[in-house]
C-alpha cells in the first residue's frame, strides 16, 4: 500500500473526531455509573483525552488544522442510569475501535502501528463493559455494529 499524504490526513482527523466523541461521551459514562465503574470510565476518559491529544499533534505536524471538537454530542439512545452508561461506553469504545480500524488500513509505519495498538485498547475497553468480545472488532461489517462516531449535536 502506498499511503499518500491525503488519505494519512483524513483518516487522522476521522480518527481524532471520534475521540473527540469518546471524551464527550466518557463525562456522561462517569456522571451515571456506579461507583465501583467510575475509576475505569476515568482510567477510559484519560486514554481517550491522551489519544486525542496526541491525534491533534499528528495532524499539525502534517501542516493542517485539527479537526475541533463540537460543543455536544447526540447520544446514540437515551442515557437516564448506570446499565445505560455501561452501554454507552462499550458503544464508545466499538466507535473508536471502528475509526482506528480504518486508520490501519490507511496508513502504514509507525503510525499503522499505533492505530492497531489503539484498536487493541478499545476493543480491550469493550470487553470490560461489555462483559463479552465481539468477532473482529473495528470491523462492522463483520461484527454487525455500525463505526460512525456520536454525531455533534444541532
Amino acid at each position: 500500500m502506498i499511503e499518500t499524504r491525503k488519505q494519512r490526513l483524513t483518516a487522522l482527523q476521522a480518527a481524532l473526531a471520534a475521540e473527540h466523541a469518546a471524551v464527550y461521551g466518557y463525562g456522561v459514562v462517569g456522571g451515571l455509573v456506579l461507583e465501583g465503574l467510575r475509576s475505569e470510565a476515568r482510567a477510559a476518559y484519560h486514554a481517550h483525552r491522551a489519544r486525542r491529544d496526541t491525534l491533534a499533534r499528528e495532524v499539525r505536524d502534517l501542516g493542517a488544522e485539527p479537526v475541533a471538537a463540537s460543543a455536544a454530542y447526540a447520544l446514540p439512545f437515551p442515557v437516564p442510569d448506570s446499565a445505560a452508561a455501561v452501554r454507552l461506553a462499550a458503544e464508545l469504545e466499538d466507535r473508536v475501535a471502528g475509526v482506528y480500524s480504518d486508520l490501519v488500513r490507511a496508513t502504514e509505519g509507525e503510525l499503522r502501528g499505533t492505530a492497531a495498538e489503539a484498536l487493541r485498547e478499545a476493543a480491550v475497553r469493550a470487553v470490560r463493559w461489555r462483559g463479552e468480545s465481539v468477532a473482529f472488532p473495528g470491523l462492522a461489517e463483520r461484527a454487525g455494529t455500525t463505526t460512525a462516531s456520536a454525531a455533534p449535536s444541532a
